[in-house]
C-alpha cells in the first residue's frame, strides 16, 4: 500500500491551517473568499486523515520504545496496544491514500441519463422502463431531482428512449458506473408458454456541462424547426416546435420535440448537445491520459455487458466486479446503495493498486 511521508502530511495540514487564517481574517473579497473556502472544504478531510496517521505514527513509536521496557507487565501491555495501533493505523493510511486519489473533476456534477431499448422488442422497451423507475426511485431516496428531457414510449409500455437529466450532490460520481449494457432475463407477460427471454437495454451516463465547458460556434449549427409528430404519425402539435440541431464540425444531431415551444425544445436540444460534446472531450482526454491501461469498473464502454437482472432467480450480477445479490426486487425499487459502493470500492482498489504498481 502506498506510504504517504511525513512531509506530505506536514505539508496538507500546513495548507489547511492557512486557508483557516485566510477565511478568519474577514478581508479576502468576495470571489477569493469562496476560492480559499471551497479549497479549505475538500481539504479539510483530507487534513484530519493525515492528522489521524501522524498522531497514530506518533503513538507507534511511543509504544515500540515501551516494548523494550525492563517491567515485563509494561512490556506485555505495550505489545497488546501496539497491535491495536497497527491496525488503526493501517486503516487511517488507507483512508489517507483513498482521500488523496485525483478526484475526477466531473463528479460533483449533474448527470445526463440517457437509456435505449436494445435487442428484445417490446420486452426490451418495458426493461428499459424498469430502468429509468429505478433510478428515479435512487435519486428519490437520494434526494436528487430528476427532469426528463425526451422520452419515446413504446406502443406496449416503456421506452425506446428516455433522457432524463439527474441533478443533486454526488450525481456522476455515483451514477457513472451505470453506463453499458444491462441484460434482463425473465418470462415475458406475452409468452404462454413460460419461457424465459432474454432482452438488453444501454444506459449512458454522461456528466451535464455548463455553457463555459464547451463554446460552441453559431456557424457551427444547423438548426431545422419542424411540426412534431406522435406515434404513428399522429400530429401532436399544429406549430413548428420540434427542432433538430446538427454540430457540423462533429456530425452529432440532436433532435427535441417534447415541449410545445420551440424556445424550450431549442434550449433542452442545446443542453444535450453541450453535455455530449463535454463528454467527447472527456473521454478523448481520459484515453491519452490512460495509455493502455482501461479501469475495469469505469471504462464506460457502452457495448460492454456489465449487469443481468434475472427474475426467476431474483438476483442481480454485476460482470466487472464478479459481484451477485439476490435482492432483484428491491434493486427495482433503488435500493442501489450496495452495488453502487462495491463497484465504486473497486474503482478506488484498482486505482491504489495503479499507482503502487
Amino acid at each position: 500500500m502506498t506510504t504517504i511521508s511525513a512531509e506530505r502530511i506536514a505539508q496538507i495540514e500546513a495548507r489547511r491551517d492557512e486557508l483557516q487564517a485566510l477565511m478568519a481574517t474577514g478581508d479576502l473579497p468576495g470571489e477569493r473568499f469562496v476560492a480559499v473556502s471551497k479549497e479549505y472544504a475538500e481539504l479539510e478531510p483530507v487534513a484530519a486523515a493525515a492528522g489521524d496517521v501522524r498522531r497514530l505514527r506518533a503513538e507507534a513509536v511511543s509504544l515500540k520504545h515501551m516494548t523494550h521496557e525492563a517491567d515485563p507487565e509494561l512490556r506485555e501491555m505495550a505489545a497488546e496496544e501496539l497491535d491495536d495501533n497497527q491496525q488503526k493505523l493501517e486503516a487511517a493510511e488507507h483512508k489517507l491514500a483513498l482521500a488523496l486519489l485525483p478526484r475526477d473533476a466531473a463528479d460533483e456534477r449533474p448527470a445526463m441519463l440517457e437509456i435505449r431499448a436494445g435487442t428484445g422488442g417490446d420486452e426490451a422497451a418495458l426493461f428499459a422502463g424498469n430502468l429509468m423507475r429505478m433510478y428515479q426511485r435512487y435519486a428519490d431516496h437520494r434526494g436528487w431531482r430528476v427532469e426528463l428531457i425526451s422520452a419515446s414510449p413504446s406502443e406496449a409500455g416503456g421506452y425506446k428512449e428516455v433522457v432524463a437529466s439527474v441533478t443533486g450532490q454526488g450525481v456522476f460520481a455515483r451514477l457513472k458506473f451505470e453506463s453499458g449494457v444491462h441484460r434482463v432475463q425473465r418470462v415475458p407477460v406475452t409468452e404462454s408458454g413460460g419461457r424465459i427471454h432474454t432482452s438488453a437495454a444501454t444506459v449512458a451516463v454522461l456528466p451535464e456541462a455548463e455553457e463555459v465547458d464547451v463554446q460552441i460556434d453559431d456557424k457551427d449549427l444547423r438548426i431545422d424547426v419542424y411540426r412534431s409528430s406522435g406515434p404513428g404519425g399522429q400530429s401532436v402539435n399544429t406549430t413548428d416546435s420540434a427542432v433538430r440541431i446538427t454540430h457540423i464540425p462533429t456530425g452529432l444531431v440532436v433532435i427535441q420535440q417534447d415541449e410545445k415551444s420551440q424556445h424550450k425544445n431549442k434550449a433542452k436540444a442545446m443542453k444535450v448537445l453541450r453535455t455530449r460534446l463535454y463528454e467527447a472531450e472527456r473521454e478523448r482526454l481520459a484515453s491519452e491520459r490512460a495509455g493502455t491501461r482501461k479501469s475495469m469498473v469505469g471504462s464506460g464502454d457502452r457495448s460492454e455487458r456489465i449487469r443481468t437482472y434475472n427474475f426467476p432467480q431474483g438476483r442481480v450480477t454485476d460482470h466487472r466486479i464478479n459481484l451477485t445479490l439476490h435482492r432483484l426486487p428491491e434493486i427495482l425499487e433503488g435500493e442501489m446503495e450496495e452495488l453502487i459502493d462495491a463497484l465504486i470500492a473497486e474503482d478506488q482498489a484498482e486505482r491504489l493498486a495503479a499507482i503502487d504498481g
